[in-house]
């Protein structure tokens, strides 16, 4: 037998045996886990009746889907839908999808999701690289969908434009009403409150600004004003006792104290996001007189703002009375700089060195070379805070990610939030069925509700406590404000100057350090 003719197998080679072991686990017991979010009424009377009927909503639909199972219902009130900030049930959504308990969201429309078109792209994304796909009833959207995106970024502009036009038609709603004179703001001063959309005279309050007025046309400065309320532990607003002398130079200049108003002293920009800046001649402003019982005479008004006047006590505006005001420090001893004219040109100036060279060797420096520094560091942060910023950010949540992993406290309080989620979803199951009656889950579902937000509310605090003093908040404001921010500046942005920076550091009449408001510290030539 020729051995080199032989076909098959041999000792030497055996053949390949397979084997196949059957699953035991049951595919089609494996059901998607699916959330539906809403945004619910804001009055209080609704909002359980509202929050119900989203309940029983998504209960029915997800029922009918052997495929899915109901994980919660995520809701907010329907308050500005322009940001996703100050969404609480938005972010413990996502903060859910990151920790694997969700596969599907189901949602209304895109305008209910975010009707900022840069942050409904933004979260999809995020959802899509953890797998959770996003369900838009109304557009019937899919982000599932490889096509969906596109279709998404679409509808969220329409979204967003439909925002911005019920913006201005309130803005322009409140200019006819100012117009005639009937628009009351919703933010009454202090001495007042707001009843039936009328400013009445709240009497506590009331008292100490008649004080006010009477000790400052006494002779009084508005620095012993407010020392003098606070020593004496009169609360300003909110039991507050801080009174500060800019706070007494406000009241002064109050027109509504006299009984009159003044409309359109600030106004919110027209285009995202909605910055609300000081109004210096952009728009008409409306002096309404005897709109409102006055709280102090109009002659001791009068002769109170005469009294600012030649006293010099100026009112500083939101970031001081100018952008550099109380800002810049003296490297050489620590002193604040004060603002001098030479010549018609305004310089800074160290107040020891002002007061005696001999005590501080520091000069002065230019205000305009301060102002051109910052528009210089602002456009080179707008063009490099990917590789500057970012990389701090992402640092600083992957420390508080670790952190709060490692909290025994943060996971016993998410272990009783989850359990009460649970109850909370039992008893929607139960009522969506007839098998409870209203009464009782009004009553056990408040109950719920109240041990929920006592969690979230220890939770929260303990977040804060391990946040590094707030760094990744405030890292996480500026990355924003450069996104949004303009994407040049030719010179000083009062605004963005005071959001962006928290101090300046003087080296001398050639170099300065900006520090940011969140500790990093950039140097820049005059």
């Amino acid at each position: 037998m020729n051995l080199l003719n032989i076909q098959g197998t041999s000792a030497l080679t055996p053949q390949r045996e397979i084997i196949r072991i059957k699953s035991t686990a049951d595919e089609s017991n494996v059901k998607l886990r699916v959330a539906g979010y809403a945004r619910v009424s804001s009055d209080s009377a609704d909002q359980l009746n509202s929050f119900s009927a989203q309940v029983n909503y998504y209960q029915r639909l997800i029922e009918k889907n052997s495929a899915w199972e109901l994980t919660e219902i995520y809701a907010d009130e329907a308050v500005s839908g322009v940001s996703t900030e100050k969404r609480d049930d938005f972010g413990r959504m996502l903060s859910d999808c990151k920790k694997g308990k969700i596969d599907r969201i189901i949602t209304k429309s895109t305008s209910r999701f975010a009707r900022n078109t840069l942050d409904a792209i933004r979260v999809i994304r995020e959802l899509k690289e953890m797998g959770v796909t996003v369900y838009f009833e109304k557009e019937n959207l899919d982000t599932a969908s490889l096509t969906s995106e596109n279709l998404l970024t679409l509808y969220s502009l329409f979204a967003q434009e439909e925002s911005m036009s019920i913006s201005k038609n309130c803005k322009k709603g409140n200019r006819m009403r100012m117009e005639k004179g009937t628009y009351v703001s919703s933010n009454p001063p202090y001495g007042y409150r707001l009843v039936n959309n009328q400013l009445e005279i709240y009497e506590p309050e009331a008292e100490v600004v008649r004080r006010i007025f009477a000790e400052y046309l006494a002779g009084n400065s508005t620095l012993r004003i407010a020392q003098g309320l606070i020593e004496e532990g009169v609360p300003f607003r909110d039991d507050r006792k801080n009174w500060r002398y800019q706070s007494i130079s406000l009241i002064l200049k109050n027109e509504r104290y006299a009984g009159d108003m003044l409309l359109q002293k600030s106004f919110s920009e027209d285009e995202l996001p909605y910055r609300k800046r000081k109004n210096k001649g952009e728009l008409p402003q409306y002096y309404v007189k005897r709109t409102h019982e006055p709280i102090v005479e109009r002659i001791q008004f009068e002769l109170a703002n005469i009294l600012l006047k030649e006293r010099g006590e100026h009112v500083p505006g939101k970031y001081g009375e100018y952008p550099l005001s109380r800002k810049i420090k003296c490297r050489e001893c620590g002193t604040t700089y004060r603002r001098k004219i030479t010549n018609r040109i305004p310089y800074w100036v160290c107040r020891r060195h002002d007061g005696s060279k001999a005590d501080c060797q520091s000069q002065r420096i230019s205000e305009e070379a301060v102002y051109r520094a910052f528009a210089r560091l602002y456009n080179k942060l707008k063009k490099s805070y990917s590789t500057i910023l970012l990389p701090m950010l992402n640092q600083l949540e992957k420390l508080q990610e670790l952190q709060t992993r490692n909290n025994p406290e943060i996971s016993t309080i998410n272990k009783q939030i989850a359990e009460l989620s649970e109850q909370n979803h039992v008893m929607n199951g139960l009522l969506s069925k007839g098998i409870l009656d209203s009464a009782l889950f009004i009553s056990q579902t408040d109950e719920l509700n109240r041990k929920l937000r006592t969690l979230k509310v220890a939770k929260a605090r303990i977040l804060e406590e391990q946040e590094s003093d707030g760094l990744l908040d405030t890292t996480t404001d500026l990355v924003e404000l450069l996104e949004n921010g303009p994407d040049r500046i030719g010179g000083m942005e009062e605004a963005l100057f005071g959001e962006l920076v928290e101090n300046i550091i003087a080296h001398d009449t050639q170099t300065v350090d900006f520090a940011l408001r969140n500790g990093l510290v950039l140097t820049e030539r005059l």
